[in-house]
């Protein structure tokens, strides 16, 4: 079984989807719909802003949507995946690819959740820190009591064995990468992005979302979604929906998720988006798989 995966934040570049919007009339169509649905020209930044304008997250996350997603749709026929997962904001363009969600409804919920993440961040400054070569259990035992004193740390992303990141007060995170490389972590190393994502820090902004998920309609797949909440295939639309509003606060379990798709019979993983960043995970998840670029 063929497994399509879509990356998340971190995976933007200047220039992204370009080449899309000037070879392709689908994707110069969709690109200027997008456009039009977010009120501003995001393909101008996309395309030809600067570093500073793309790492805003609300423009970061719908730009990574859109070029994953447009992508998609530019292979048409030649993707009919069986099984789809997404890195965090990934999932949204898996939703689209298996027919949960429309290209329309998905642009416009990645933006809300984009602003609403920012706003959150915005309250309560925070950061995440990756942390290397260290086992996932002796990172959840030292988040675990720091944050009972006082400081909120939690484990954020496994993304791959021997890579894990945490997220959480910029106190927290401090005392964490100290206390972990202490502990032997390699490295403990603060990433430079805007706040706490999957930790409970970003409360404010799933309690926003889940107002908009509830408006948003939700179609019966025609595969399984592999969540990265649960790491297990989803097809019920209403269990759908609660995880994506639970991704917020809860981690994104990425090595779990890419274990089970090859339980499942997964034979190779295909990621369709900017960077490379999940085939390298998938890789190391499991040397032995098929994982390329679309």
């Amino acid at each position: 079984m063929k497994a399509y995966v879509f990356p998340g934040q971190g995976s933007q570049f200047v220039g992204m989807g370009k080449e899309l919007y000037e070879t392709s009339a689908l994707a110069k169509e969709m690109f200027e719909k997008a456009n039009e649905i977010l009120g501003f020209r995001i393909t101008d930044i996309m395309f030809s802003g600067t570093d500073e304008e793309l790492k805003q997250t609300k423009v970061t996350q719908p730009a990574i949507f859109l070029h994953s997603v447009i992508l998609a749709a530019t292979l048409g026929e030649s993707i009919l995946p069986e099984m789809v997962a997404g890195h965090s904001l990934g999932e949204f363009t898996a939703l689209v690819v298996n027919k949960t969600l429309s290209f329309e409804d998905a642009l416009v919920l990645v933006s809300k959740r984009a602003l609403a993440m920012q706003k959150a961040c915005e309250m309560n400054p925070s950061t995440m820190a990756a942390v290397l070569n260290l086992d996932d259990k002796i990172i959840e035992d030292i988040c675990a009591e720091i944050t009972k004193n006082g400081d909120i740390v939690v484990a954020a992303n496994y993304n791959c064995p021997g890579q894990l990141v945490i997220s959480g007060s910029i106190n927290g995170v401090n005392i964490a990468c100290e206390q972990l490389k202490a502990a032997g972590a390699k490295r403990a190393l603060v990433l430079p992005v805007g706040g706490a994502f999957h930790s409970p820090l970003m409360q404010p902004a799933a309690l926003e979302l889940e107002a908009a998920i509830h408006a948003t309609n939700f179609s019966q797949p025609i595969c399984p979604i592999y969540q990265n909440v649960t790491a297990s295939a989803v097809a019920n639309p209403e269990e759908i929906k609660k995880n994506l509003i639970a991704q917020l606060t809860a981690p994104v379990k990425w090595t779990q998720t890419v274990q089970q798709m090859i339980a499942d019979g997964a034979t190779s993983f295909t990621e369709v988006g900017p960077g490379k960043v999940l085939q390298g995970l998938v890789k190391k998840v499991n040397p032995a798989m098929e994982a390329a670029s679309a």
